[in-house]
């Protein structure tokens, strides 16, 4: 009998806890009626602005969130400066969002050596047509030891210069076709107290990254930068780069730039030219979606794109542009189960077909094979597009240097272009680069 009775005590036991573990399942989940557990999902980008590009990657967000209830999704978007500075800070704690857009070259590499990152190559895999129709190299900036990180969701050429038919035709200047061409449409319209390049550099890696790059890449050829880059058989205190920061002084010295350049930021810059007040601006690619936004349209008909002229003597190809595939999305290291699925599905989202074509209807570049629908795209796209065809793209300089490195030259530019000694800058690069790489 007393055996008989601590059975039935032990069975129904376990039926309550059967029973506790079968009602947690269905709160969660389905079958019985009851909610799903949501899971929730953070995510960091610079999609902040009210260019084309931001607004449709914010549609493909809500459209995302209203298909995916059981999702809850926390998005912060940053400004591309305090992205960057924000993605260090938490990486250098380990505290990395589940998704976040991250830079391809040499943040890639520096996440993947902190072990942040977890590679997609079997998502990848699962979808081939999607991961073959990236155009050639695409993944070669987020692929680290054979094992790839992200996708490019842009391709972003930095170094473009936007001008005004328009001012251009009203003082008779010519477009720059030689360095020395460049410096007297400068000269003409300074002296007609027109800003002759607008430049907004609060961020400090406007100057490197949308002149800088591709002047020196005009001087070293970019066989020399990537062995600098690497500390094998170059450095940043040769005579080639010396001469490359020589000419970024020239732009400054000749008076370029408005005065307070470096106190506004890049959206400044480019209201400096819609609102009529500067001949140029050069800027990245990325810089149409901006315009066809905000600028009107009779400004919008006068604005055309070019690239930097060659620089003579230099060992560099002239038809070029400083630039990277594009920005991606990181996946958290840490991210398993439903998490990680729910992660994925967002990442396709964004950066698999739908929104690579989402991408190039907003007016933004993207290294994946669709073709531009001229019916319907803007003129001033469908321009910077034809440009491209004969426009090589060389690596701009913070894709490829060291974090260290790279805060160092871009704060060096700010000094060069108010005076500093070019040598001295050289120095202070080669010394921060070496040190990156432990040479």
């Amino acid at each position: 009998m007393k055996k008989r009775f601590i059975l039935a005590l032990a069975i129904a036991v376990c039926v309550s806890l059967l029973a506790g573990c079968g009602g947690g399942q269905s709160a969660d989940n389905d079958a019985s009626g009851g909610k799903q557990e949501k899971i929730t999902l953070t995510l960091w980008n610079n999609w902040s602005g009210q260019d084309a590009k931001a607004v449709a990657m914010r549609k493909i967000l809500d459209d995302f969130k209203a298909q995916h209830p059981e999702i809850d999704l926390q998005v912060e978007a940053l400004a591309t400066d305090g992205l960057k500075t924000r993605l260090r800070t938490a990486a250098a704690a380990n505290e990395m969002p589940d998704l976040f857009v991250m830079w391809p070259g040499a943040m890639t590499k520096e996440f993947v050596n902190g072990d942040l990152l977890q590679p997609i190559d079997d998502f990848l895999n699962s979808k081939p047509e999607w991961k073959n129709n990236f155009i050639p190299n695409a993944l070669d900036d987020f692929t680290v030891d054979g094992k790839t990180y992200s996708v490019p969701m842009n391709l972003a050429p930095s170094s473009l210069i936007y001008y005004n038919q328009a001012i251009f035709d009203q003082y008779g200047v010519k477009v720059p076709k030689t360095w020395d061409e460049l410096l007297q449409a400068i000269d003409t319209f300074k002296r007609n107290n027109v800003i002759p390049i607008a430049l907004g550099n609060k961020a400090n890696w406007v100057v490197q990254s949308t002149t800088f790059s591709t002047i020196a890449d005009r001087v070293t050829g970019t066989e020399w930068f990537l062995k600098a880059v690497a500390q094998d058989g170059a450095k940043f205190t040769d005579p080639e780069f010396i001469k490359a920061l020589t000419y970024m002084q020239e732009l400054g010295k000749a008076g370029a730039y408005q005065d307070g350049y470096n106190s506004i930021d890049e959206n400044q810059m480019i209201q400096l030219y819609t609102q009529g007040k500067a001949a140029m601006f050069i800027d990245g690619g990325w810089a149409v979606a901006s315009l066809v936004n905000t600028a009107s349209a009779d400004l919008l008909r006068n604005t055309h794109i070019t690239i930097l002229p060659p620089i003579e003597g230099g060992k560099g190809e002239p038809q070029t542009t400083a630039g990277v595939v594009g920005t991606g999305l990181g996946v958290n290291k840490k991210l398993t189960g439903a998490k990680k699925e729910a992660a994925l599905e967002l990442f396709y989202a964004l950066a698999g077909p739908d929104g690579q074509r989402a991408t190039l209807d907003s007016s933004t570049l993207v290294s994946y094979k669709i073709d531009v629908d001229k019916t319907k795209a803007h003129p001033l796209f469908v321009e910077l597009t034809e440009l491209m065809k004969n426009v090589k793209i060389v690596p701009v300089y913070d894709s490829k240097l060291s974090s260290a490195a790279v805060e160092v030259i871009n704060n060096g530019l700010q000094d060069l272009l108010m005076g500093g000694k070019p040598e001295d800058i050289a120095k202070r690069v080669q010394d921060a680069q070496a040190g990156a790489v432990g040479k």
